[in-house]
């Protein structure tokens, strides 16, 4: 009998290999409105949150008028490296194995929804997963409402769902939802972070990620 009925996946960095065009986005963005740029750590620390809420952390002492346009030439960056991405390896069959055995699947992401309907389009991911929530339905991680949105549409109870990400953002919304996490340490946030929030356990690969869930989950 599973453990678990419902998983729900983080996409940027946990899904998709994406953090490393994330950050050159987000200081390529600040070099064009000549702002100091955050560090890469800085800047890795921030995936999975909105993007008002992300450059908002990143850059806290931005004044606030400078923001949108900020978040604008973002959005250019990345949308010109966005078709060059790629899934982590695995990910796709692992998907497929999982909606085979049974498993209902959704997403909790800090992208947008126009992001996020292009991504499940590009990838072929879409059909997978039964419902989506992002940073224009919800407030941003780590508030649990992605996942209370997602348990009441799937009609499952926090006890059997699972969180999937590589944020201690992702792990935050999952411990104010109630629910059990698992966190990927192949993505934004170091293993050391990611264990300080006590997953059920912390993956290195995609490969170890699908053999915990075949054991556990």
């Amino acid at each position: 009998m599973k453990r678990f009925e419902l998983i729900v996946f983080d996409w940027d960095g946990t899904v998709m290999d994406s953090a490393a065009t994330i950050v050159a986005a987000i200081q390529a963005a600040c070099m064009d409105l000549a702002i100091e740029p955050p560090t890469d750590a800085r800047a890795r620390h921030i995936i999975g949150l909105g993007l008002n809420d992300a450059l908002m952390n990143a850059l806290p002492d931005l004044h606030p008028t400078r923001y949108p346009a900020l978040a604008e030439r973002y959005r250019h960056h990345y949308l010109a490296g966005d078709s060059e991405l790629a899934l982590f390896a695995g990910i796709a069959p692992l998907l497929a194995e999982l909606t085979q055995s049974g498993y209902l699947l959704g997403v909790a992401t800090g992208k947008s929804r126009r992001g996020l309907d292009r991504a499940l389009a590009a990838t072929g991911l879409g059909a997978y997963f039964g419902a989506t929530r992002c940073a224009d339905d919800c407030p941003s991680k780590p508030h649990p409402q992605m996942l209370h949105e997602l348990m009441e549409e799937f009609a499952v109870l926090p006890d059997k769902t699972l969180m999937i990400g590589d944020t201690t953002h992702d792990l935050k919304m999952a411990q104010n939802a109630g629910v059990a996490a698992l966190a990927v340490s192949y993505g934004a946030h170091p293993r050391a972070e990611l264990l300080a929030e006590q997953p059920l356990y912390c993956a290195s690969s995609v490969a170890e990620m699908q053999a915990w869930l075949n054991l556990h989950g």
